[in-house]
């Protein structure tokens, strides 16, 4: 009755089309040597199935709980992560939690964020001519009702604007066409400049950057060396400087297009666990798999 229904829904859709162009090969050679090998005792889950319910909470939010009563109660979901009610084990909180602890004691999201980032360029989707840098804020929880009666002492508290935050920032370096090549994370009291030298490559022959990147001496030093240094500039406002800043926020919106995917359509405006690193960690998978997303009809042949 499922496969005869006509209609096709959006997050099936969506499902279909990440299949395809997610490399699962090498992203399961990454973490097999890491993965708990059959022995004795129970027999852990196939590999695959823990990778792709992972990626399920990046895309839809979910805590281990709550993915593992969407595997009961979506068929679509059940698909994707290839289990099949009454002939496979659906796997339980803790055993999802698990795998999330195995992929952060080893850092594997990094080297996800990597592999994917190689197969972009190996592709020539991936350019180096230029780059964009910028920095989102990623709320935490700034309550102190909790069992420490203490806020995260990992995160920060910055100003923006009038408005207070508490939390981390992911710092991006990005290249024309808006894919991720480069993320850093901080506490959010760490300025955006600071993170510059960390967001380039050194291969490219422009920089683009909202106005807490500019600095005269780097503008000085990267047209030295044949640069363009297309960071808005600071200072007093006139109309021609205003329209040349404009001018390069369009190009700068692309760069923001990840940061739309990553906290509005999946839902990472908040941190879901205390301390950076598990932070950071669901951000180098969710990045990596907006890249995938972005990049998915030049990866797959038409008609596929």
């Amino acid at each position: 009755m499922y496969d005869s229904k006509r209609k096709v829904t959006r997050r099936e859709r969506f499902l279909q089309e990440m299949d395809r162009v997610i490399p699962w090969a090498t992203l399961i050679a990454l973490v097999a040597p890491h993965y708990v090998k059959p022995g004795r005792g129970r027999r852990p889950m196939p590999l695959e199935t823990m990778l792709r319910i992972y990626f399920l909470q990046q895309w839809f939010n979910l805590s281990d709980p709550q993915a593992e009563d969407m595997l009961y109660n979506s068929e679509s979901m059940r698909r994707f992560a290839r289990v099949e009610l009454g002939e496979d084990t659906v796997p339980d909180e803790s055993t999802i939690l698990r795998f999330r602890h195995l992929l952060e004691a080893h850092q594997l999201t990094a080297q996800m964020f990597d592999a994917v980032r190689d197969l972009l360029a190996a592709r020539d989707v991936l350019v180096t001519t230029g780059t964009t840098v910028d920095a989102t804020l990623i709320a935490a929880p700034s309550s102190t009702k909790n069992a420490t009666k203490t806020r995260d002492p990992e995160m920060r508290q910055t100003r923006k604007g009038k408005s207070w935050y508490f939390g981390m920032k992911c710092h991006i370096g990005t290249d024309p066409q808006g894919f991720v090549h480069t993320l850093v994370t901080t506490d959010a009291a760490h300025s955006d400049i600071g993170q510059l030298p960390h967001l380039v490559h050194g291969l490219e022959d422009t920089l683009h950057g909202d106005k807490a990147y500019w600095k005269e001496a780097d503008r000085v030093a990267y047209e030295a060396h044949g640069g363009q240094y297309l960071i808005n500039q600071r200072g007093e406002r006139t109309p021609a400087r205003d329209a040349l800043n404009r001018e390069r926020s369009r190009i700068r919106a692309r760069g923001e297009h990840l940061f739309h995917v990553v906290k509005v359509l999946w839902g990472f405006t908040k941190v879901r666990y205390r301390g950076l690193m598990k932070n950071t960690v669901r951000a180098l998978a969710a990045f990596a798999l907006a890249n995938l997303l972005l990049a998915r009809k030049r990866l797959v042949p038409a008609g596929t």
